[in-house]
């Protein structure tokens, strides 16, 4: 009998560890043959612990599981938990999974398994068309960077390719700081030889003969998944020197960050690696032609490099087959906040934001009025519901003032009070601002004394007017995209909210 249960962060959190030890207990004590495989979440987080079931027909789900389930589920009595085929579920067959195929499928740590998946073929290919043809393959999918910019991932690594140097660098940035967001640490903790494949064709491709996966400290499980992978594939030569026997040669090394929120920005990163302070770089040069260490240097989100073995291996036409207009491919959305159903889906741009949040996350979890959606993490934009019309697409966002950036939607009902929301823009950004430059420095500490005036009913007219003013400056004035950014969500509960920032005074969070 062949049972899964993830070990992920997030299964672990809720009791997944209890529930396999509670398996494996019961199947001794009834002499049942188990097979318990560790795999990821699929994702599905108000089902987790989801254990699945090996039989003829598919994996039947149970779910969410507690240790008090673990012999009905061995014996084929926990009929109240009981999901049916896992694939069956709508919130997983409606999907898109190119990025998260295996996802919860398979044993994460298990090279075999996946390969058994297709792992790998992307990279074969990649090597056979050579640095040139891979390139123009990435290019052609219309992949763009899912971090947060947009910015077409083939033109950054054209340059990168054509940059002469000795010596390139390949960074991932998987600082995945966003609020709402955990679609970097599900690729880390649930397929961590898809993101090393990813890294490696990178690095074929642009000449780069080493790579950093750059992982907060705050994902242990995910730290200990990928060195343990990198490990795996460098005993198994798809790291090192004359991979594959192409002549290729590549490395990777995992770097822990300290849980600055500005080092998710690719020059604090980088300074960050190198053993410094992270503090934001001025541009030009940009990091593509003088990165690490002063040497070219491609960084990518790693739901950027996490999409190229598909592209690769199934060629650019199927992957842009999916979105719409200039988004094209798929795009793994990550639901949060008071949400009924929270996780992760997968699906081509063009889905509109209400379906995402009311069709799919099933509304709020509290079962009142949705009120507000933040999209694109603590930075992102708020949206009302006039707006869930809007096809969650690059640009029909920023037509809309607001950002896809990491895919993240936190969801919040009616008694949210988004006067206190827009505080929490200004002084989540003083809080993390790296210092350097003036308009983040300063003006977001202006910033939160301000709307603590407008809440307080002290000169409202007047301080709203010094707070749209402020925005603009931040906006325009900032050395990166924490303070170029904080004005999105400030400026979008001032517009789509007002009456938040007239009503009557209630005492400020520090009282």
């Amino acid at each position: 009998m062949k049972v899964f249960v993830p070990r992920d962060a997030a299964a672990i959190a809720v009791g997944a560890e209890r529930v396999a030890q509670a398996l494996s207990r019961v199947a001794a004590e009834k002499g049942i043959d188990l097979t318990l495989v560790r795999t990821s979440s699929r994702g599905l987080f108000w089902l987790e612990p989801l254990v699945e079931v090996e039989t003829p027909q598919g994996r039947i789900g149970y779910g969410p599981a507690t240790v008090a389930d673990a012999e009905g589920i061995l014996d084929g009595g926990a009929a109240a938990i009981a999901l049916g085929l896992v694939e069956e579920i709508p919130f997983l067959k409606r999907q898109n999974r190119l990025t998260f195929a295996r996802a919860g499928i398979t044993d994460p740590l298990s090279l075999a398994d996946y390969r058994a998946h297709g792992g790998y073929k992307g990279l074969e290919r990649a090597l056979s068309l050579g640095g040139a043809g891979t390139v123009d393959e990435v290019k052609r999918s219309g992949l763009r960077g899912r971090g947060g910019a947009g910015f077409p991932t083939g033109i950054k690594w054209d340059t990168v390719a054509r940059a002469a140097s000795p010596r390139k660098y390949i960074v991932c940035n998987a600082d995945e700081g966003d609020s709402g967001t955990f679609a970097d640490r599900m690729v880390m903790e649930g397929d961590p030889f898809l993101l090393i494949e990813g890294m490696t064709i990178a690095g074929a491709a642009t000449g780069a003969t080493k790579g950093f996966v750059y992982i907060r400290s705050e994902y242990p499980h995910g730290i200990a998944a990928m060195e343990q992978a990198i490990a795996t594939a460098r005993q198994e030569r798809l790291l090192g020197a004359d991979i594959l026997g192409s002549g290729v040669s590549f490395d990777l090394e995992v770097r822990v960050g300290a849980g600055a929120y500005v080092c998710g920005e690719e020059t604090a990163l980088l300074e960050s690696i190198e053993g410094k302070r992270g503090q934001v770089r001025a541009k030009p040069p940009i990091p593509a032609l003088r990165g690490l260490f002063g040497q070219p240097t491609m960084i990518n989100n790693t739901l950027s490099f996490a999409a190229i073995p598909f592209i690769l291996a199934e060629g650019a036409q199927a992957y842009a087959d999916f979105g719409m207009g200039r988004s094209r491919g798929t795009m793994p959305v990550q639901i949060a906040g008071n949400v009924k159903h929270g996780g992760l889906f997968e699906t081509g741009f063009g889905i509109t934001l209400g379906e995402l949040v009311e069709d799919i996350g099933g509304g709020t979890a509290t079962g009142r009025p949705l009120r507000a959606v933040q999209a694109g993490g603590p930075l992102g934009a708020y949206f009302p519901p006039s707006l869930f019309g809007t096809p969650y697409d690059y640009e029909a966002f920023t037509a809309a003032g607001g950002l896809v950036g990491h895919g993240g939607l936190v969801l919040f009902d009616d008694t949210v009070d988004m006067a206190r929301m827009a505080r929490f823009a200004m002084e989540f950004c003083a809080l993390e601002s790296c210092g350097k430059c003036t308009p983040c420095r300063i003006g977001s500490t202006r910033g939160t004394e301000v709307i603590d005036r407008i809440i307080a009913d002290r000169d409202r007219a007047a301080n709203i007017t010094v707070l749209r003013d402020l925005c603009e400056t931040l906006k325009f004035g900032s050395l990166c995209a924490l303070g170029g950014f904080t004005p999105y969500p400030v400026m979008s509960a001032l517009t789509y909210f007002p009456e938040d920032f007239g009503a009557t005074p209630l005492p400020l969070a520090a009282e």
